[in-house]
């Protein structure tokens, strides 16, 4: 009588709880299996329904006489449910998780627990190549919002038992899986040990936007610091290699972006093609992308010093300055410049692809010719900010690259204010902004520059024999 108790309590709880006859997409099933009252509980859309009925259609020919020789839920697993993966549960606040997260409960009268069989299918998008990321030689395909699918792509690559896939679940609405990956015996214990306390200590109802949100729940609060205190990818080959070196990737279901821990600012140095080419011609691949990104930095600072005079420069650069009047100063066209390419650029994300031919000779338009001819702007400036919208895009992450324009713009507004020591100045509070900023387990974001350790700066820079062995 006790048990039959408890079977009708979970029936009881389930509806109140899963919203049965309220939500369409919540099932429950109720079954005869060998004269027991038993109920399936799922969610529609997340289950594999051909092999669904065919359990259920296995249980309609489970003898009453085999049932009574079944007495526990895990002897009911043995001999009628071999062929599924199925665990054991009696804490009900998890039973609802499982069934939210597309798992199946089957509860059976006579029994404690709970079985929570997993027959899940999620919908998916091609595991096409990211657009931000795409490669000369490499693989073409990339993560996708599934988690269980970005796992497989990561084990596929590395076959090696040292390989971790540690799960947690983050906000107390959304419910969000969150997948912690390392290589075990690779990875630094200490900041594993981190990485666990702040997943530990993160308060939060729901995770809204995935991976942003949780690296801003796990960060320590610095809203006014641009740079990036992790490395975002969405390619398995770039997150295996960074494993196999020690780092540690989290994966966010619902998203396909992957966060890889502990992070540098050498760490954006690198890029896919660098390994996937012989070491003489990655090494100018990074090259070009470390000196792209000074000119990023430096680019406008220095052609506002040399056109208004603030320093010498030889006869046959005077080219350069400009030989009429203009109307706005040129710190404030750099400045209108800046916001303008920003603009397009989110313009661009928001068009249609039919209309992005239109965009983009509208965009030119206003910024070539028009804005020349109505005294807007020189033709230098435009020169520069073209330059510079090309350059940045030889920066593979692009919040680094936002972070970058904040460097550059403060130095423009030093050079506005106080000439060369302006740009002294500007140039001083970002090496100090950048030996301040620490990374998520708190390590300088300028090391192996800062603590110096030429060992692995010298891999970071520099592509190595040593890593086209690896």
């Amino acid at each position: 009588m006790h048990e039959n108790n408890q079977f009708n309590e979970y029936i009881a709880f389930f509806r109140k709880n899963l919203g049965v006859g309220e939500s369409f997409d919540v099932g429950e099933r109720k079954l005869i299996i060998g004269g027991k009252e038993s109920c399936i509980y799922y969610i529609e859309g997340f289950i594999i329904s051909d092999i669904l009925q065919e359990i259920i259609s296995d249980f309609f020919s489970v003898a009453k006489k085999d049932m009574d020789q079944t007495v526990t839920a895990m002897d009911f697993i043995k001999s009628h449910l071999p062929y599924a993966q199925v665990t054991l549960e009696s804490n009900t606040d998890k039973m609802v998780k499982a069934v939210l997260s597309g798992l199946i409960i089957l509860l059976v009268d006579g029994y404690s627990e709970a079985m929570i069989i997993d027959l899940r299918t999620y919908p998916v998008r091609g595991i096409e190549e990211p657009e931000k990321e795409k490669s000369l030689r490499g693989p073409k395909d990339g993560f996708v919002e599934t988690l269980m699918f970005n796992t497989k792509m990561i084990r596929r690559r590395i076959r090696d038992t040292r390989l971790v896939f540690e799960m947690h679940t983050i906000g107390s609405a959304s419910k969000t899986d969150v997948c912690v990956t390392f290589m075990k015996g690779i990875a630094d214990e200490k900041v594993l040990e981190k990485i666990r306390d702040k997943m530990k200590g993160i308060r939060v109802d729901t995770l809204t936007v995935g991976d942003q949100s949780l690296v801003e729940a796990i960060a320590k609060s610095q809203w006014l610091n641009p740079f990036p205190k992790v490395r975002y990818t969405q390619r398995p080959d770039v997150v295996a290699a960074h494993l196999t070196e020690g780092k540690v990737a989290i994966l966010v279901d619902n998203s396909p972006t992957v966060i890889l821990i502990p992070t540098s600012i050498f760490d954006f140095l690198q890029d896919t093609d660098d390994y996937y080419f012989p070491i003489l011609t990655g090494n100018y691949f990074r090259m070009l992308r470390i000196m792209n990104m000074l000119a990023v930095i430096f680019l406008t600072p220095a052609y506002l010093l040399i056109a208004e005079e603030h320093i010498p420069v030889p006869d046959r650069l005077d080219f350069f300055i400009p030989d009429e009047g203009y109307a706005i100063p040129l710190f404030a066209q750099f400045i209108l410049l800046e916001f303008a390419i920003d603009a397009l650029k989110l313009a661009s994300l928001n068009t249609p692809s039919s209309l992005g031919m239109s965009l983009s000779v509208i965009g030119a338009l206003i910024l070539g010719q028009f804005s020349i001819d109505s005294g807007w702007f020189i033709p230098q400036t435009i020169l520069c900010m073209a330059v510079l919208a090309l350059a940045s895009f030889t920066q593979p992450s692009i919040e680094l690259g936002y972070a970058i324009k904040f460097m550059r713009i403060l130095i423009l507004v030093g050079v506005a204010v106080a000439g060369v020591y302006g740009a002294v100045a500007g140039i001083i509070i970002n090496i100090i902004a950048l030996v301040k900023t620490k990374n998520i387990i708190g390590v300088c974001y300028l090391y192996p520059l800062y603590p110096f350790d030429w060992k692995i700066l010298k891999r970071l820079v520099f592509r190595t024999r040593k890593d086209a062995k690896d």
